[in-house]
């Protein structure tokens, strides 16, 4: 792993971090009559809070998306978890609560599992595969899924929605990591022609709008201990699918390599559920009426 893709990939989980923070502190007072729909947007856009955290977690994408041009998306999705760890320490600045037992295991954890997995399965890169029925299937899954989840927090959108909505919103956003580096490919092979000729910069669009929108619905009904978690724990895997799935990322395949990048992913997804409910996170959205217009702040 080189220095560069480690200072970008960390960097860009930062932003992302705080950004997320950002948002769901503006996200929580949203009139609810907004749920799922592009005026949720519109109406968080008037707050300045919220703007600041968008502003961050598009910087994050772009640092992101460089770390992705110059290393393999197996090794740039979980350095991206560690967004989580971020988020922790803007949050604890908010409540002033301390770490404690709980706070250090999901912290050991998550660093723990992000290392295991990067050393022992050793990610490479490899030659893409160009079967589009690969392609399709890999992605029409993740979308097929999110899609799924969606339609079941519409029916329970105030007790397991939100969670729903953010393992939704991980899916897509990990399709997203994989496309962003596949229009990446495209551009540095024959400039902004061949990219734009592509389907695949509109889809990075198209992809980031739903899941941005998914994102705020989750943020507007519950605490980021139901939100933030799901989400930091759905994009790398499945970011890392699409990886191994179509992009030709290669992985060590013995059997110990095997058993200790399982544990990884395990310690990774077990760390981030730890800090995400941690007393330090936010623990309920404000109360107020359902259509009561967002005030600046």
């Amino acid at each position: 792993m080189s220095l560069q893709v480690l200072i970008l990939a960390v960097s860009a989980a930062c932003c992302l971090g705080f950004g997320f923070v950002l948002q769901q502190n503006a996200a929580q007072r949203a009139p609810l009559n907004d749920f799922l729909s592009p005026r949720l947007l519109l109406d968080l856009m008037k707050v300045p809070r919220w703007l600041g955290g968008l502003g961050l977690m598009v910087a994050g994408m772009a640092l992101g998306a460089i770390a992705l041009g110059h290393g393999e998306i197996s090794l740039v999705e979980p350095l991206l978890a560690t967004n989580l760890l971020f988020a922790m320490a803007l949050s604890r600045r908010q409540t002033k609560q301390p770490l404690g037992r709980q706070g250090w295991a999901g912290l050991a954890l998550l660093a723990g599992g992000v290392t295991a997995f990067i050393v022992a399965g050793q990610p490479t890169g490899g030659s893409a595969i160009s079967d589009p029925v690969r392609h399709w299937l890999i992605i029409g899954a993740m979308v097929g899924l999110a899609l799924l989840l969606t339609t079941y927090a519409k029916r329970s959108r105030l007790s397991s929605g939100p969670a729903l909505l953010a393992v939704a919103a991980g899916l897509l956003y990990g399709v997203q990591d994989a496309l962003t580096r596949v229009s990446g490919q495209r551009f540095s092979e024959g400039g902004l022609v061949e990219l734009l000729t592509g389907w695949q910069p509109y889809a990075v669009l198209a992809l980031g709008v739903t899941g941005l929108v998914l994102v705020q619905s989750a943020f507007e009904t519950a605490s980021l201990r139901m939100s933030l978690p799901a989400l930091t724990a759905a994009q790398p895997l499945a970011g890392i699918a699409c990886g191994v799935g179509f992009l030709g990322d290669q992985l060590r395949t013995d059997a110990g390599a095997l058993a200790w990048e399982a544990a990884g992913l395990a310690a990774i997804v077990v760390g981030i559920i730890l800090l995400g409910l941690h007393p330090a996170m936010p623990c309920g959205a404000a109360v107020r009426e359902p259509a009561r217009k967002l005030q600046p702040s």
